[in-house]
């Protein structure tokens, strides 16, 4: 099943076991069930400590679980653990068999005295690069606990269970068999949900922080290099941000990052964070920013209430996909509705969906889906098509796509359940037209995570973008801003940590002006 390189390589990580580590396969006579057997059996011979055994007790045919005999913990995946979540289950054996868990003592002891039993069911696709830190976080929740188990299920190898229970978004988290997350979560976030006391404690021990020299706002690449750049000059530096990593978190490929010829997402994601944290950086992950205000200090009020405050201000809060706005937009997310392709995009296989945009992200989500679905149709509210033309004859070349220009979306349509369409307007005729659809791909640009500004006395654009100096200063005095939910021309990666730099750069100089004694105080 494994090729010789990747062999070698498990190799050398299951030599970090240090206690056994039982799986037990339920299979029966299909490709997948040999492949996973083929899986198991490679795994068995690459470490004395892993064994295998054969179940018939599994409603999930092919699967898998990982346990442990001496602390009685259990993960699970139904389905071939491969492509993106071959990490997971890498990071199960390891975490199963007795590797140190690279997490915070505090959230081990948080996890390791949750009450009752916490049984996860978490639907993915192997394509889907936000599932793997879902899947992650609760697969160590259950290697911390043997209360708490987690199985991850190829929601394209179980379609009658995804219908049964209108699955149509990926990764979509069941706990004891209710809906319990939809999208991305991180691990503070599934334990502030299941630990109702979390909250509360985490604005206690927010509010009496000591105030920063310079807060940086947001966890993205322009966060991320402001908290770097500015810890390196000495001073004291915090971060607070909603999630680690921001919107690159869902990016699959990156090819224009340079000196690095590809890399994904979340890789980049976790490269930052290491880096963030190999400096004495104060970072305070899961938390929401609600309010700037100006003070004897710039103080920074976070959701759960907490008030932090600094000398200055980096704000660095990214964007988020744009939405449609029409009816049954909000209603349909996440039942049919998505915004995510490469996400979402098995989960539609061998059915018709839309793609609403014309651009390089809409044009190339309708080549990728192409691929998986029967039918692509793809709504451009202009005249013409914004992608770039290698994109765009790509996609007329295909024999399932079609382009309908000068369409504007009007209507969600739905049976209450799931989308069943949508309805647009000819933009020329005037005519109103349906299309029967079980699926919505969304990719229309980004919108700047910067409601919570308004009326703090930061100055922004009419698309609330935060309009900004060279330095990166913003209409307040220590307040500087930096990536994509500001005015900077062009959203990418490699911007965005530049004006990181440049912001934090911007900070460092105003701090050192802002604390030189003035003239008459010289000369007294």
């Amino acid at each position: 099943m494994l090729d010789n390189n990747l062999k070698s390589q498990l190799k050398t990580y299951l030599a970090n076991l240090k206690r056994p580590v039982e799986l037990v396969l339920a299979t029966d006579d299909s490709e997948k069930s040999q492949q996973l057997l083929g899986l198991a059996r490679d795994i068995e011979e690459l470490s004395d400590l892993v064994s295998f055994s054969q179940t018939t007790d599994n409603k999930r045919i092919p699967s898998m679980q990982v346990r442990s005999p001496d602390t009685g913990s259990n993960i699970e995946f139904a389905g071939l653990p491969m492509g993106h979540e071959f990490t997971s289950l890498v990071l199960a054996l390891l975490h199963t068999g007795g590797h140190p868990i690279k997490q915070e003592q505090a959230i081990l002891e948080q996890i390791r005295n949750l009450p009752g039993e916490l049984h996860f069911e978490t639907y993915v696709s192997l394509s889907c690069q936000t599932c793997p830190g879902v899947v992650q976080a609760l697969n160590l929740m259950a290697a911390v606990n043997p209360n708490i188990t987690n199985v991850m299920i190829d929601g394209a190898l179980f379609q009658d269970e995804v219908s049964e229970r209108n699955v149509m978004a990926v990764p979509s988290v069941y706990l004891n068999g209710e809906v319990f997350s939809q999208g991305a979560i991180t691990l503070e976030k599934i334990l502030a949900k299941v630990d109702v006391n979390a909250s509360k404690r985490q604005a206690e021990a927010l509010k009496d922080k000591a105030p920063y020299d310079l807060l940086v706002v947001g966890g993205g690449p322009a966060g991320a290099s402001s908290a770097i750049y500015s810890a390196r000059k000495g001073i004291r530096t915090g971060l607070v941000a909603d999630r680690f990593g921001g919107q690159v978190a869902d990016t699959v490929g990156i090819e224009n990052f340079i000196s690095v010829k590809h890399t994904e997402g979340p890789k980049l994601v976790a490269s930052l964070e290491e880096h963030v944290r190999d400096y004495e950086v104060d970072v305070m992950a899961n938390q929401r920013v609600v309010g700037l205000r100006e003070g004897e200090m710039l103080e920074i009020t976070l959701e759960n209430g907490a008030v932090l405050k600094s000398k200055s201000l980096i704000l660095a809060t990214g964007a988020r996909w744009r939405e449609m706005n029409v009816p049954g937009e909000r209603e349909y997310r996440g039942k049919g509705v998505a915004y995510c392709p490469h996400c979402d995009g098995p989960l539609f296989k061998g059915k018709k969906v839309a793609v609403i945009g014309g651009g390089n992200s809409g044009i190339e989500a309708a080549i990728d889906l192409a691929n998986i679905v029967e039918h692509v149709t793809v709504l451009e509210f202009d005249s013409k098509l914004r992608a770039d033309e290698v994109l765009v004859r790509k996609a007329r070349s295909m024999g399932n796509v079609k382009i309908v220009l000068n369409a504007q979306t009007t209507e969600v349509n739905g049976d209450g359940q799931r989308v069943t369409g949508l309805t647009y307007k000819d933009r020329v005729s005037g005519e109103i037209k349906s299309v029967e659809l079980a699926g919505i791909f969304v990719q229309i640009g980004l919108v700047p995570n910067t409601e919570w500004l308004k009326g703090s006395g930061v100055e922004l654009t009419q698309r609330g973008e935060i309009i900004t100096a060279a330095n990166g200063e913003t209409s307040i005095k220590g307040v500087f801003a930096a990536g994509d939910a500001t005015t900077v021309p062009f959203k990418q990666i490699i911007i965005a940590m530049g004006s990181g730099a440049t912001a934090a750069l911007g900070a460092f100089d105003y701090l050192m002006r802002s604390s030189a004694p003035d003239a008459d105080s010289k000369a007294a």
